[in-house]
């Protein structure tokens, strides 16, 4: 619900603040004194574009702010989703700079046109002759069904189904492109596989097999060496050995004449220990050595596919090759077992197929069911609106799945006696179409939470008895929902809780639209003025005064 708006600096409105009433207020005034250019301003709070040639000063930025009572318009997940601040008291404004940017609020947190589109539609719903293109939209009669069907819960499995169906049959197209681009990489993959494998890669053997390498291709060379060492170490006479065990008699035999020695010859044992375990060392590495030809020849031969692999797959070490040994096992396991994947997911998608169905088949049925009541009601309405050989029918196909169902609905009209039905696109007159979707509203008006109704001079063309029986069914609209109705006729003006009047004031040096809220007196002068012209009798004050008493 609107509980105030504000507008300054838009087109002819320098300042306009107006609270409406919670039920039907009025809005009136002459000719171009600027009650279509308010819709144009309420336009920028749903989210509609503009630029800098609305300011009416051109140095100053135009806003447009409206204050909402959202309380009862379950838009709590609205705004968690967009992660805006949800407050029962909502303020929505609008700003267009002298250079044309525009910039949107939500409780003064900036948001993108589109969010504030999205909110804008669940707050106001602007009606006028001239802005009822939506009712020949085959969505928009599908939600008009779905409303008087109160299909919400049948529609809520549908749509829950629809989506698990969306998913599955996504699934089943990822795997089947899948299977396609892995075929052709399939025989070429095993190749890698089978040569990789075939080479048995062992952790860490690179490191091994080179340092095997290097001492096979120098094994006589270090043979040779150990043994001229060997041959220093252990010869019998001039030996290293020979020589350090006379030096360990020598210290023994000084340790024996004085104690002061003893340290040295301590440190003298640690010594000959190490070279006698040094030379038990040589000694072992020198029967390890061997001159292999062949074994040389067979290490060689797998470093060489080694490094060849390597090369290949652009990695420099055993473990890289291993690990795209084992990505490519799982790539032809995957292949392997496609088929079986492949037939799961299209088992599962028809099964999702034949669930959604079933709720679509549900779904069709609750909303074909209220068809004939719906067309019913709408005639009844349509007659008591001046429109006596109106006919409406809704025109039933069936359609693929879509997010709202397996149905495609077209309403089919004829205003005249003994018309042909068609779409309302090719038949139905501005004003027909107008009423046509005023009385749809009604029908609406106990079944959903309505956003606020803004009727512009929807009673052009009518008077007398149908002009009454529109306002008598939006007094009732009101009762329920807030409604804002811009107006011509004085018995419309007259039934609104609150009558507003716009008007051109003259006085500066520029001409700007006012608005104000009319008083008593001033209301059955404004509504004598619409009746009579701008000079009423005695006779049409007093028609004012019986039309408001009524």
């Amino acid at each position: 619900m609107l509980k105030s708006l504000s507008i300054s600096n838009y087109a002819l409105i320098d300042q306009l603040n107006m609270q409406p009433s919670k039920g039907l207020s009025m809005i009136t005034g002459e000719t171009g004194a600027g009650k279509s250019i308010m819709l144009g301003a309420v336009g920028l709070l749903l989210g509609n574009r503009s630029d800098s040639k609305v300011l009416l000063h051109e140095d100053r930025k135009c806003v447009v702010e409206g204050v909402f009572d959202i309380s009862e318009y379950g838009l709590k997940d609205f705004f968690e989703q967009e992660q805006l601040d949800y407050e029962e008291s909502c303020i929505i404004r609008r700003e267009i700079s002298p250079n044309g940017k525009s910039r949107s609020f939500v409780n003064d947190t900036p948001v993108l046109l589109d969010s504030l589109k999205i909110l804008g539609s669940k707050l106001m719903d602007v009606h006028s002759q001239h802005d009822t293109l939506q009712l020949g939209e085959g969505g928009y009669q599908l939600g008009l069904v779905d409303a008087f069907a109160q299909t919400s819960v049948e529609l809520g499995i549908y749509q829950d189904r629809f989506r698990s169906f969306r998913a599955a049959k996504k699934n089943y197209e990822q795997l089947k492109q899948k299977a396609f681009e892995m075929q052709k990489e399939a025989d070429f993959n095993q190749f890698q596989l089978d040569e990789l494998s075939a080479m048995a890669l062992v952790a860490g053997e690179q490191a091994e097999l080179e340092s095997t390498q290097e001492v096979l291709e120098n094994a006589e060379e270090i043979k040779l060496k150990i043994n001229e060492m060997l041959g220093l170490f252990q010869e019998e006479q001039f030996g290293v050995i020979q020589g350090m065990g006379q030096i360990q008699y020598g210290m023994q035999s000084l340790e024996r004449l004085a104690q002061k020695f003893s340290e040295l010859k301590e440190r003298f044992q640690s010594v000959f220990i190490e070279v006698k375990d040094l030379t038990e060392s040589l000694v072992d590495e020198e029967s390890k050595v061997e001159i292999d030809f062949e074994k040389l020849e067979q290490i060689r031969d797998r470093l060489s596919k080694i490094y060849q692999l390597q090369k290949k797959h652009g990695v420099g070490t055993v473990e890289e090759l291993m690990q795209i040994e084992s990505e490519l096992a799982d790539k032809v396991f995957q292949f392997q077992n496609l088929d079986e994947s492949l037939a799961e997911a299209e088992k599962e998608l028809n099964s999702a197929k034949q669930s959604m169905e079933a709720a679509g088949r549900i779904l069709t049925d609750k909303r074909k069911s209220c068809f004939s009541q719906f067309e019913k009601e709408l005639q009844v309405l349509l007659a008591g609106l001046g429109m006596e050989n109106a006919r409406i029918q809704f025109e039933h196909k069936a359609i693929a799945p879509s997010p709202l169902g397996l149905d495609e609905l077209e309403v089919l009209f004829s205003a005249n006696k003994g018309g042909t039905l068609q779409g309302l696109k090719k038949v139905a007159s501005g004003g027909e179409f107008s009423r046509l979707l005023f009385a749809i509203k009604y029908l609406m008006a106990d079944k959903m939470a309505l956003p606020t109704l803004i009727f512009d001079e929807i009673d052009t063309g009518i008077s007398g008895e149908v002009a009454l029986q529109m306002v008598r069914m939006m007094k009732e609209i009101a009762t329920r929902h807030q409604v804002i109705c811009i107006t011509h006729l004085p018995q419309v003006a007259a039934k609104g809780e609150l009558h507003y009047f716009v008007y051109k004031d003259n006085s500066a040096a520029k001409t700007v639209s006012k608005i104000k809220l009319l008083g008593s007196e001033e209301r059955v002068e404004e509504l004598a003025k619409m009746i009579a012209g701008a000079n009423p009798s005695a006779s049409a004050l007093e028609s004012a005064k019986e039309l408001l008493a009524n």
